[in-house]
C-alpha cells in the first residue's frame, strides 16, 4: 500500500490527518526528534508537539527526551488490535444494517419501477420462496443457478415449476440433468429474451435482456398485471422453446395447473365419450372461499368469439363438471361467469375405454 492510501486508511480508522502522517513518518523514521518528524510528515513545527501527544495517550507511539523532544513508534501490537475491532465493528455494523432493512413490501395491487436487476432477482427468489401451486421463470443459465435453491425447494413441495433457459445464438443449450430435479418442464430459446417470473397468478417480475436500449424492472404484486405478464412468457417465449426436459406422469393420477393444457390433452378422451373423473382445487367464485369439487366431467366449452377455438390461445374455456347432485362451472385464470375459479385440476380415473389413452399429447402449460 502507498504511503497516501496507508494514510488515508488510518483517517478512516479513526486518526485525524495529523496524527496519519505523524504516525506513519515515526513508522518509516524509527525513533525521531519532533523537528524531524515534523519535517517528514510535513505537519507545523508548532503542531507535531501536539499531535506526538495525542499519539502517546492512544498508545500508537511513545514519547521521551534526551535534550529534546523524542518519538518511536511503539510495537504495532495495540495499532492492530485497534484496527482489527474498529473492522470488526463496522462489520457488525453491516450485517445489523443488513437484519434491520427489510425489502420494501408489495403491497396487493402495486407495481413498481426499479433500476437495479438485482432487486428484481432478488424478488423473484422471495416470491418462488413462496410460491404455493406454480412458477414459470425465462432465466440465462447463470440466472438459473442464482434462482436453483429456491426453484428446488418450491419444485419439492410440489409446486409446479417450468423453467425456459435462454442464451445468445452461438451458446450451448443446458442439459437435462442441469434442470432435473428443479422443475417439472424445462425448454431452452437460443436467443436473448427478458428474465420473467410468474408466480401463483399474483406475482410477477421482469426485466429487459442486457442488450435491450432500456435498462429497468418492473416488480408486481396482482393478479391482473401477473396475467399479462404470464401471457407474454407462454405466448412469445414458452410456445417457441425446445423442450429438454419433462416429469409429466403418464399414469393416473395426472395433476394439470391449468384449464386449457388439461382440455387440449384430454380431448381424445371426451372426444371417445369416455368418462373422466377429476378433482378441481380452486376458488368459488360467489364468496372467494377456497372450493374443492370432484366429480366427473361432463363437457368442455372453448370458445372465441361464438366459435370453437383451439383452447391455447384464448377466450373462454370452461369445464363442466357433475358431482352427482350439481353441474359445476369451472373456469381458469380470470374467470368470470364461471362457478370456480380452477388453481389445479387432478385426473383421478378413466373409464369406459379399451386402453387409457395418454393424456400427454403436448406439454403446452397455457393458461
Amino acid at each position: 500500500m502507498e504511503t497516501d492510501a496507508l494514510i488515508s486508511t488510518l483517517e478512516d480508522a479513526g486518526l485525524s490527518p495529523y496524527q496519519a502522517a505523524v504516525y506513519v513518518a515515526l513508522l518509516d523514521l524509527g525513533t525521531a526528534s519532533a523537528t524531524s518528524v515534523a519535517d517528514a510528515s510535513d505537519i507545523p513545527n508548532a503542531r507535531v508537539y501536539d499531535v506526538i501527544d495525542a499519539l502517546a495517550e492512544r498508545e500508537y507511539i511513545e514519547k521521551y527526551e534526551q535534550g529534546t523532544l523524542k518519538a518511536r513508534a511503539h510495537s504495532p501490537a495495540v495499532v492492530l488490535d485497534d484496527l482489527r475491532d474498529r473492522a470488526d465493528r463496522l462489520e457488525s455494523a453491516a450485517d445489523e444494517i443488513e437484519d434491520r432493512w427489510e425489502q420494501p413490501p408489495l403491497e396487493k395491487s402495486t407495481a413498481s419501477i426499479v433500476k437495479q436487476f438485482q432487486t428484481v432477482i432478488d424478488r423473484a427468489r422471495l416470491f418462488i420462496e413462496q410460491a404455493e401451486t406454480r412458477v414459470y421463470v425465462s432465466v440465462t443459465p447463470e440466472q438459473l443457478e442464482q434462482l436453483r435453491e429456491p426453484l428446488k425447494r418450491a419444485h419439492e413441495r410440489g409446486v409446479a415449476v417450468h423453467v425456459l433457459v435462454y442464451t445468445e445464438s452461438a451458446g450451448d443449450p443446458p442439459t437435462a440433468e442441469s434442470v432435473s430435479g428443479i422443475c417439472h418442464e424445462a425448454r431452452y430459446r437460443g436467443l436473448p429474451a427478458p428474465f420473467v417470473a410468474s408466480v401463483d397468478r399474483q406475482s410477477a417480475c421482469f426485466s429487459h435482456h442486457p442488450d435491450a436500449v432500456n435498462q429497468y424492472g418492473v416488480l408486481v404484486n396482482d393478479e391482473e398485471y401477473t396475467f399479462v405478464f404470464h401471457w407474454f412468457f407462454m405466448t412469445c417465449l414458452w410456445a417457441h422453446g425446445t423442450p429438454i426436459y419433462s416429469e409429466r406422469q403418464e399414469t393416473l393420477p395426472i395433476e394439470y395447473v391449468d384449464i386449457r393444457q388439461f382440455i387440449r390433452e384430454a380431448r381424445p378422451l371426451f372426444e371417445s365419450e369416455a368418462t373422466v373423473t377429476v378433482r378441481v382445487e380452486g376458488t368459488n367464485l360467489a364468496t372467494g372461499e377456497p372450493r374443492t369439487v370432484t366429480g366427473t366431467v361432463e363437457g368442455v366449452q372453448s370458445v372465441v368469439g361464438g366459435e370453437e377455438s383451439d383452447p391455447q390461445i384464448a377466450g373462454q374455456v370452461t369445464l363442466i363438471v357433475d358431482t352427482g347432485h350439481e353441474r359445476v362451472r369451472i373456469g381458469g385464470w380470470n374467470a368470470v361467469v364461471e362457478d370456480v375459479e380452477a388453481t389445479r385440476i387432478v385426473v383421478t380415473d378413466v373409464a369406459d375405454v379399451d386402453s387409457y389413452p395418454s393424456l400427454r399429447a403436448g406439454t403446452e402449460p397455457a393458461e
